[in-house]
């Protein structure tokens, strides 16, 4: 594992100098194209600025959810006594969105929450409200809107792989279960979740990394810049701004990269840290204390 982390961090500062030398050619100010004399980058990208907020709040808002629903739609898809039929046309309907474009969705949001968009004329032609207002000039409801998406997009995909997990599973854990007498719940917690780890490590990594590179919907359905009153600026929208300023401002740029790299790289790490198997030290101790006393025996 460390041995990749090498790499990456190798990597991601092979592009770094990229960028910079291709900077240079193009005669960028120097102020500018220096990285490490960031200082002054630095004092641009404040917290407030660099928007880790927003990133982290639509990030989660999307994958609670997600994870929470797929969890309970899988359990229903590989229920025996439920005995669901058409499966698996559920589950193509459940990943259709994933396959859409992003770019093809968020237009078509923006068409449906528009001022003249279809969903105006139902809300005042069914009453709810007197007159159209202006959805995405909302600060809270065109974040809201961005978390739904994410989440519309993703959790089929979510729900397909944890079926997956579930239905590889032993059938005769279960039916020892119930022989013994345990409940639905309790199964769920003590056979499916432990057995589920590798594969919740997957989906938890998977999803922050695609949560913190979060570019194309928050581009695209309103302004390119974050707006309503930067309720939706995300890091990598941060990050493009800087880089396609016009004063060039690409060392605030790499800064915000490095950012999003440390932070992705540091809750990997901690998610790989707190799902860890721990069955091989707990393992440990009941020998150790066995071949203590077979020693004091002796």
């Amino acid at each position: 594992m460390f041995s990749r982390i090498a790499v990456a961090i190798a990597l991601s500062a092979y592009c770094l100098c990229a960028v910079e030398a291709q900077a240079e050619e193009q005669n960028f100010p120097q102020a500018s194209v220096d990285y490490f004399a960031a200082m002054d980058d630095g004092v641009r990208l404040t917290p407030d600025e660099v928007r880790g907020r927003n990133t982290w709040l639509i990030w989660m808002l999307n994958f609670i959810p997600q994870i929470g629903v797929a969890l309970l739609i899988s359990v229903w898809f590989t229920s025996t006594r439920l005995r669901i039929k058409a499966v698996g046309v559920w589950r193509a309907l459940f990943f259709l969105p994933n396959l859409l474009m992003p770019a093809v969705v968020a237009s078509l949001f923006f068409g449906l929450f528009s001022f003249y968009g279809p969903v105006n004329q139902f809300m005042v032609r069914a009453g709810f409200l007197q007159e159209a207002m202006h959805y995405l000039q909302n600060a809270t409801i065109t974040r809201g809107l961005v978390i739904f998406i994410q989440w519309w997009m993703w959790f089929g995909q979510t729900v397909i792989i944890v079926i997956a997990g579930m239905t590889s599973i032993p059938i005769p854990l279960y039916e020892a279960a119930m022989v013994d007498g345990a409940t639905s719940t309790q199964m769920f917690r003590r056979i499916t979740l432990p057995l589920l780890k590798p594969i919740l490590i997957y989906i938890f990594v998977t999803s922050l990394v695609g949560g913190m590179q979060m570019f194309d919907i928050p581009f695209l359905l309103t302004d390119g810049r974050g707006s309503p009153s930067s309720s939706i600026m995300t890091n990598n929208i941060l990050m493009y701004m800087k880089f396609a300023s016009s004063k060039g401002h690409i060392g605030a740029a790499s800064a915000v990269g490095v950012l999003v790299f440390i932070m992705t790289c540091i809750c990997a790490l901690g998610i790989f840290y707190l799902l860890r198997e721990k069955d091989s030290t707990s393992n440990n101790k009941p020998k150790s204390r066995l071949f203590n006393n077979l020693n004091r025996k002796k």
